[in-house]
């Protein structure tokens, strides 16, 4: 049953552990990402010069996308995220839709993360494909590991690789644009304008990561204040490191930067000199376990909140609360990433299709979300505002999704009939709506 919006906020007491620093370096970690060393190229095969576009229009919408869902996380920190305020908005089965959305979203975008770190690696060590799988779980134990110590241990961890993978890709960008050429801007849409869009639709996976660390929000010394400046600082390191990534790639590499798997490697080659395939692997494991680091981290924490509100099996619930650690949550998203990573290894399915997959169903978190948001944030001030342009901007990308929502859409099915079986066995339990 759909509700009015909710007016109490739900404001935790200041005894999380996370600092403003260790919070933009997860949400930089969870944005910058894989898709750094891998997505240029992909989206230059797609568009040419032209996917330079569709950076920047990504960039510009990260800026209204990160304000609404700071501006959120810091009015009602909650480890649900997005779901809690769908459900404050929409009601608990909208709710639970946007919960098992991310919460699914996760274990299919993990194999395809570790496979692009493991072709760096396999480039630089040798073994091929074994070497890419082999790589991809022994990043997914690590990432489970490190979240299983807690998010005091991971943060501080978080914040030494966001530092060390900032002055890695400065240093790739400053020593190879002595290399630039214009020239390599022609033909500048050799697939067409409406190329842009399929390349924009890859690059989602991108600048998915604004509403990871929503889910953490509760987890901030002082949410109201702390969120909104890590937000601020992660929206402007993410921003100037993309642009000026794909341009120097652009502009350096030219036509190779759409041939090549490892533009970053490229890129390092020409700027430094000698051999770095070793130096780019090491680039491409540390961006790798910033991205999966902060989205598993996200995940236990969401998962553990489902549990607690009837959308997901109530033992997921334990350690769920502020300062805990949900090890019942994260072993579920661990065990269902190792099973996709095998899937894929049986399969041979490439990343593309299964970033694909992954970008359609956070683009349908965003758009109930910034909807949401429309609803709870106060008429007429920023946030409000933000989240209107929000909204716009992914509905676009909406259409842009094309067959590739029917996954989500599976996910929602078997979210609604989740809950329509556990209230035939259960009546008096139902989901949680306040």
């Amino acid at each position: 049953m759909t509700r009015a919006p909710a007016t109490r906020e739900l404001r935790a007491e200041p005894v999380g552990s996370l600092s403003v620093w260790q919070g933009a370096a997860l949400y930089v970690g969870a944005v910058l990402g894989t898709g750094v060393i891998a997505l240029p190229a992909l989206a230059c095969r797609a568009a040419g010069p032209a996917s330079l576009l569709a950076w920047l229009g990504l960039v510009l919408l990260s800026v209204p996308l990160a304000a609404t869902f700071a501006a959120l996380g810091a009015r009602y920190p909650d480890g649900g995220g997005v779901s809690t305020y769908v459900r404050h908005a929409f009601g608990a089965r909208a709710a639970a839709v946007v919960g098992w959305c991310f919460y699914f979203a996760v274990p299919a975008g993990a194999p395809a993360a570790g496979t692009f770190a493991g072709a760096y690696v396999a480039t630089a060590l040798g073994g091929g494909r074994r070497t890419v799988l082999g790589t991809a779980a022994v990043l997914l134990i690590l990432v489970a590991v490190a979240n299983g110590f807690g998010l005091r241990v991971s943060g501080r961890a978080q914040l030494a690789l966001a530092v060390l993978l900032v002055t890695l890709l400065l240093t790739a960008v400053v020593t190879a644009l002595p290399h630039a050429r214009l020239r390599n801007l022609h033909p500048f849409a050799p697939h067409g304008w409406s190329a842009i869009g399929s390349a924009a639709m890859l690059l989602v996976w991108s600048f998915a990561g604004w509403e990871a660390i929503t889910h953490l929000a509760a987890d901030f010394r002082r949410p109201a204040r702390d969120l909104p400046r890590a937000t601020a600082m992660a929206v402007t390191v993410v921003g100037v490191l993309y642009l000026a990534v794909a341009a120097t790639g652009v502009l350096v590499l030219g036509p190779a930067d759409g041939t090549s798997d490892a533009p970053l490697a490229e890129l390092l080659a020409l700027g430094v000199g000698g051999t770095v395939h070793v130096p780019a692997a090491a680039a491409a494991l540390l961006l790798t376990l910033g991205t999966m680091n902060a989205y598993f981290a996200g995940a236990a924490r969401l998962g553990a909140a489902l549990g607690r509100d009837g959308a997901l099996p109530a033992w997921l619930d334990r350690g769920g609360g502020v300062g805990e650690v949900p090890r019942r949550s994260l072993a579920v998203v661990t065990g269902l990433s190792g099973l996709a990573l095998a899937a894929t290894a049986v399969t041979g399915v490439g990343p593309q299709p299964l970033v694909l997959l992954t970008t359609g169903s956070f683009v349908t978190v965003y758009a109930l979300g910034t909807a949401a948001a429309l609803r709870l944030l106060p008429r007429g001030g920023l946030p409000h505002r933000c989240a209107f342009l929000a909204l716009v901007a992914v509905a676009a990308l909406l259409v842009m999704t094309g067959w590739y929502l029917l996954w989500p859409l599976v996910i929602t099915a078997s979210a609604l009939g989740y809950l329509r079986r556990r209230q035939r066995r259960d009546p008096g339990r139902g989901v949680i709506t306040s």
